[in-house]
């Protein structure tokens, strides 16, 4: 309003609206949360869906239709990495009184796969595997999202994740998890009302804010 009103100083809300509206839907501007907005088209991140998530997605979705899934993998993230990892984890979450079924039926076919598993556990039976299977929990309301028919991960829940989980994400935490987030905010639209209402859910919203404040692309 003020910019326009220097301009026209009579100009009357609904036509601002407009204006904003408009420039939404011609790429110049970005909707980041209600209210927010950031130059340039809006770019949604999407995580690499490979044959095998697919497989594990399907199988999974066959055996337990009820049940809400997110699969997705740990690669992903070297776009936005300085130093890439040496190993992977394929991620599929599950809603969590069904994990330990899950784990099991996967387990016939699947090798190399823990559920919800320590540091320690990790440490020692998955260290030296390129590509981990990993049954964890899901929040509930977690944002996903669904691509080719599969629901895999949005980079809101992504940043929180890694921010909230130090043992999955253990090559993601410090430089590398501020080289991140600074990428995720200059490559792409995150969406800021998805990612804290996440956070909060995981009871982590006070912690997802004090971490953005001390990123510095945060909010230019």
């Amino acid at each position: 309003m003020q910019f326009y009103e220097g301009f026209e100083p009579k100009v009357k809300a609904t036509t601002v609206n407009w204006r904003i509206y408009a420039l939404v839907q011609s790429g110049v501007l970005s909707r980041t949360a209600r209210g927010k907005f950031k130059l340039g088209k809006s770019i949604t991140f999407v995580p690499q869906l490979t044959q095998r998530i697919k497989t594990l997605y399907r199988k999974t979705h066959r055996q337990f239709p009820y049940l809400q899934i997110c699969v997705w993998n740990t690669s992903s993230l070297n776009e936005l990495m300085i130093h890439q990892p040496g190993r992977f984890y394929t991620l599929i979450e599950i809603e969590k009184d069904s994990m330990e079924s899950v784990f099991y039926y996967l387990k016939e076919t699947y090798k190399n796969i823990f559920l919800d598993p320590s540091a320690d556990i990790l440490s020692r039976y998955a260290s030296g595997e390129k590509d981990t299977i990993i049954v964890k929990s899901l929040v509930s309301q977690a944002p996903t999202q669904t691509l080719q028919g599969i629901e895999t991960v949005t980079l809101e829940k992504i940043l929180v994740d890694i921010l909230t989980d130090d043992v999955l994400f253990a090559a993601q935490q410090g430089s590398e998890m501020q080289s991140i987030f600074e990428e995720a905010f200059e490559k792409y639209v995150v969406h800021e009302n998805s990612m804290f209402r996440y956070a909060d859910r995981k009871r982590k919203k006070e912690v997802l804010i004090n971490y953005l404040n001390r990123v510095s692309k945060y909010g230019q």
